[in-house]
């Protein structure tokens, strides 16, 4: 990714395991998130946070030390399910152990979707499709996409503020 673009990016937690299915990791990911915004490396536009999986409209504005804000995302967000894990589920944990010489767990896997995201009509499609994701059968998660709570759907819909850090997709355009 560079800096500067808006893109929709997904990626899935290692062999699609229902890692985010809990609040509290959700939670994580999603202060993750506004952290970036607040301090001006990362501007996004909608998300969804899936159990095992999330959707992002996002752009990286700024540096974060020497490294792109989405891999201090990624960094972040392992450290923080590395430590509530061995505090909480050392079991489960044992799920991400990973065989490599700069890390023993893997979460996130390292194939992640980034696509570029220049036209109005495409921003409005992705944002439909992650603020319905909740919907899919396979998921059952609610009947309402408003209702779900880790999603942009009710800022854009209700105008809902619960998620401050967000920003209107339009801004993009204006």
């Amino acid at each position: 990714m560079e800096l500067n673009l808006t893109y929709f990016y997904t990626v899935a937690i290692v062999d699609w395991i229902p890692l985010l299915q809990p609040e509290n990791f959700k939670q994580v990911v999603s202060d993750s998130l506004e952290y970036l915004v607040k301090h001006k490396k990362i501007i996004v536009y909608g998300f969804v946070l899936m159990p095992n999986h999330i959707h992002l409209i996002w752009k990286n504005i700024a540096m974060n030390g020497r490294e792109m804000p989405y891999v201090s995302f990624m960094k972040f967000t392992r450290h923080e399910f590395l430590k509530q894990l061995q505090n909480t589920d050392p079991q489960f944990l044992t799920k991400f152990e990973i065989d490599r010489t700069d890390r023993n767990y893997q979460f996130w896997q390292t194939n992640a979707l980034s696509v570029i995201m220049n036209d109005r009509r495409i921003i409005e499609q992705k944002l439909d499709y992650i603020h319905f994701n909740p919907l899919q059968k396979h998921w059952n998660l609610t009947t309402d996409p408003n209702d779900y709570y880790f999603s942009s759907c009710s800022f854009y819909e209700q105008d809902n503020k619960r998620f401050e850090w967000l920003t209107h997709y339009m801004d993009l355009f204006d």
